[in-house]
């Protein structure tokens, strides 16, 4: 560990360093200048090539690779000449705006583009494509490869365990028996719901001046086609084109983005601790590793830590995507500031997420299933056999069956014998009480075993 990451302020750049690591090229301040400069380049060349721009004829093909090198080579000196060029206009996008112009130098087939730099740009149309851009590349370059590893690993433990019995229990008492491929299963396809929805949400763009309305577009170029050229230019960095805004783009896509990843995220939470609870139960054996210590005083003890910390990192992410939701599509008229902070703490939350995945892959790992001390709690509760003998009762007309069982189960202690001696009391086709006297709290399961394979 280096002595950055020791005396980082954020565990995102310091414990967890590593695990946060894919997001830092798409959510640093190196990130967001490499797409500030991207838009800003392809903007001059979306205004080159339009033949109503008449002062900034077409680039010659070597003119359009010096402009696309200085967006798709940008470094880390880049950022810092940037930063210096900041230190003077106490301003970051004009800073790059310079840094392009520098850049771009005295190259003669690049002379009149200089001021088309930035051309009719508030700052926000270079930012709220930026943002944009790095929410698309996140999710499909980070995100979504790390849900879709976690689908894959829960639904081979799905299937795994689909024939494993399993004692449920609601409001934390025993109930009909499940098995742990089908608990496992119902993960499965809620993320799968919400992954859909995540997928399908519109990134979107806006370039459309310091209002919304192309005031300086218009007036600079009345015969040009300001919503068709944005809108082309917008949908051209594969994000979706919103024609009304204020001077900023509204942030409703961000909010979706955020909401939708908080239900994953949810959803993950609920898991982490059902896991802890089998764990608690001895449901789950952990796998153990050479050297590591559960407690700092109890030799015996194996933690769930994994879990822990899982639940623990996407509470954090959770909180701070609850804030994007409902801060960021509002506000103060045409513009005002807050966004501008509170966007720098997207890769926060996303590294919470991603720590929290990881974790949770890990804890995922090290599970071994214990069918022993499952079958013994499945043994031990006979009086779950309850509804499938009282509705097998309602079948065939017997009288009064769910206060018959009522009477005999509730706060009983039911053994294996005094249910089959009630079963075999009953005035029923043969058939269907043998059907009874065969079942075990281990074989009522239902189709839980073919809905599990079934995911």
């Amino acid at each position: 560990m280096s002595h950055a990451t020791l005396t980082a302020l954020s565990p995102l750049d310091g414990r967890y360093a590593a695990k946060a690591g894919p997001l830092r090229p798409i959510f640093s301040e190196f990130g967001l200048m490499h797409r500030r400069v991207h838009v800003e380049i392809h903007w001059l060349l979306a205004l080159a090539a339009h033949p109503g721009i008449v002062e900034l004829p077409d680039f010659p093909a070597e003119a359009v690779a010096r402009l696309t090198a200085i967006a798709d080579g940008f470094s880390v000196d880049d950022g810092e000449r940037i930063k210096e060029i900041e230190a003077t206009t106490n301003h970051d996008v004009k800073a790059v705006e310079y840094f392009i112009k520098e850049r771009i130098g005295n190259e003669p087939a690049l002379a009149q583009a200089k001021e088309f730099v930035h051309f009719a740009c508030t700052s926000e149309d270079i930012n709220n494509l930026a943002y944009s851009l790095m929410l698309r590349d996140a999710r499909q370059d980070v995100l979504l490869p790390a849900l879709d590893a976690l689908i894959a690993r829960l639904r081979e433990l799905a299937h795994t365990h689909a024939g494993l019995s399993l004692l449920s229990r609601t409001h934390g008492q025993t109930a009909s028996p499940s098995t742990m491929g089908k608990e496992l299963a119902n993960v499965v396809a809620r993320l799968e719901r919400q992954r859909r929805q995540f997928v399908a949400i519109d990134i979107p763009g806006k370039i459309n001046g310091a209002v919304g309305n192309y005031n300086a577009h218009v007036i600079s170029y009345p015969d040009v086609d300001w919503p068709v050229l944005a809108d082309r230019f917008v949908t051209g960095l594969g994000l979706t084109f919103n024609p009304y805004t204020t001077q900023i783009e509204p942030h409703d896509g961000i909010a979706e983005f955020a909401d939708v990843l908080r239900r994953v995220n949810i959803i993950l939470i609920d898991l982490s601790r059902d896991i802890w609870g089998y764990i608690s139960l001895g449901y789950f054996k952990q796998a153990l590793k050479a050297g590591e210590v559960g407690s700092s005083t109890m030799p015996h003890k194996v933690n769930p830590i994994d879990f822990e910390n899982a639940e623990g990192n996407f509470g954090l992410a959770n909180a701070l995507l609850g804030h994007f939701a409902e801060k960021l599509p509002i506000s103060r008229w045409q513009r005002d500031l807050t966004d501008s902070t509170v966007l720098r703490a997207l890769g926060t939350a996303f590294g919470h997420t991603l720590v929290a995945v990881e974790s949770l892959q890990k804890g995922l790992g090290k599970l071994n299933a214990n069918p022993e001390r499952i079958a013994a709690d499945l043994d031990a509760s006979w009086e779950v056999l309850a509804e499938a003998v009282q509705t097998v009762m309602r079948r065939y007309g017997l009288p009064e069956p769910y206060e018959q069982l009522k009477a005999l189960t509730r706060g009983q202690g039911i053994t294996r014998d005094s249910m089959r001696a009630f079963i075999a009391g009953l005035d029923m086709p043969a058939d269907a009480k043998q059907r009874l006297l065969d079942l075990t709290p281990g074989s009522y399961i239902g189709l839980a075993n073919v809905l599990a394979k079934n995911v």
